[in-house]
């Protein structure tokens, strides 16, 4: 490989890296902002702006990919809506659920909660890795989209701040806002590198969507022996956010699913790029 090969692969890495030093200060900002003025996350405000913010995203991808297949007009409109409609009834029926208390372990009987973080994902992931069209659509889309849409994971730095506050307990909030601090702010590099095509970075996508879903899997864990309910196994002096609050309940209620059905069609989407690419050579 020629020098100007080896710098054409390495240059957009680090360009890629460099997003960080403006990227990580403005991610400590925020998160100083919201333990100086806890009722900015309180308020819910942070939680619904973000949430409609990654619905819009996720609606003009979905579209724009659509728009690069080869399908028809007509069954563009209808796989665009057969994936929107679903979606937003399921984020204002969360949405809601949240508000109004659903999510209390003393509002019923049934693990509402438990229930409102799997039951997406085992109904959903099935359909997106084996629709043929959500294929053709993961074809069309820039790899990159996916990735960089999951910047919001940095607002998970609510979690450390409340940590502070004695609002959640560290054993919970520690190791689940970290885990989503890094995977929003390696999304910005990851997508940087895929949209420039940096060497490795398809490898670098799929470490960076483990790292995501391995964040859930630890926040999930956690949540669960640490919150009210049957499998409770870690009784501490304050709540942790099973104890369905408005709005943190929605963490887990809506953008913890929504989360990991992303990571889905990402590492789908990749490991089609990489089949594709062998059977060229």
């Amino acid at each position: 490989m020629t020098a100007e090969a080896v710098s054409t692969a390495v240059v957009p890495s680090r360009d890629a890296w460099r997003s960080l030093l403006w990227f990580a200060p403005l991610v400590a900002l925020w998160t100083l902002l919201i333990y100086r003025w806890p009722l900015i996350p309180a308020s819910g405000f942070p939680t619904t702006v973000h949430q409609l913010a990654a619905h819009g995203f996720i609606a003009l991808g979905l579209w724009l990919g659509l728009e690069h297949t080869s399908m028809a007009q007509g069954q563009r409109r209808v796989t665009w809506l057969a994936a929107m409609i679903p979606y937003t009834l399921w984020f204002a029926v969360a949405w809601s659920a949240a508000i109004n208390g659903v999510f209390h372990p003393s509002a019923t009987p049934l693990p509402m909660l438990p229930m409102a973080i799997f039951l997406p994902v085992i109904i959903g992931a099935p359909l997106l890795l084996f629709s043929k069209r959500i294929g053709q659509v993961l074809d069309a889309m820039p790899a990159s989209w996916l990735v960089a849409l999951q910047l919001y994971r940095v607002f998970g730095s609510w979690a450390l701040a409340a940590w502070l506050h004695d609002a959640l307990p560290g054993v919970f909030a520690v190791p689940a806002g970290i885990g989503d601090v890094l995977t929003g702010l390696f999304a910005l590099p990851t997508a940087i590198a895929l949209a420039t095509g940096a060497a490795g970075s398809r490898r670098a996508a799929t470490f960076w969507n483990i790292l995501g879903l391995a964040d859930f899997a630890v926040a999930v864990t956690m949540g669960v022996i640490t919150s009210p309910g049957p499998w409770q196994l870690i009784v501490l002096h304050v709540q942790s956010i099973g104890a369905g609050d408005y709005p943190g309940v929605l963490t887990p209620g809506f953008v913890v699913p929504s989360s990991i059905l992303l990571h889905v069609l990402s590492l789908r989407q990749l490991g089609r790029r990489n089949r594709m690419e062998l059977a060229r050579r």
